[in-house]
């Protein structure tokens, strides 16, 4: 993390924290995790098409399912994913 460009941001119903990646490090983040400590904290993903393909092939179709059924299965593609919007393509 760049700390200097890390920024928080609290109301009396929300808090914001923004992060920035250290000069040297690429590509997107995966995933974050977040709690009150380190011995209860949970996880959660960014959205991207690995994520999504992911999240719909455990949901959709569990580890019994057949190759057939998961060759069926709709092709999701996210497209764009903005501050106010998330496009995704599903074929």
């Amino acid at each position: 993390l760049a700390s200097p460009e890390t920024s928080v941001s609290v109301s009396a119903h929300n808090a914001a924290i923004g992060l920035a990646k250290a000069p040297g490090s690429t590509g997107p983040w995966e995933k974050f995790c977040f709690g009150l400590d380190a011995s209860a904290l949970q996880e959660r993903l960014f959205v991207s098409e690995e994520n999504v393909d992911g999240f719909l092939s455990t949901v959709l179709c569990p580890s019994s399912c057949s190759q057939s059924a998961l060759e069926s299965e709709p092709l999701i593609e996210v497209l764009d994913v903005t501050e106010d919007r998330i496009q995704i393509r599903l074929k």
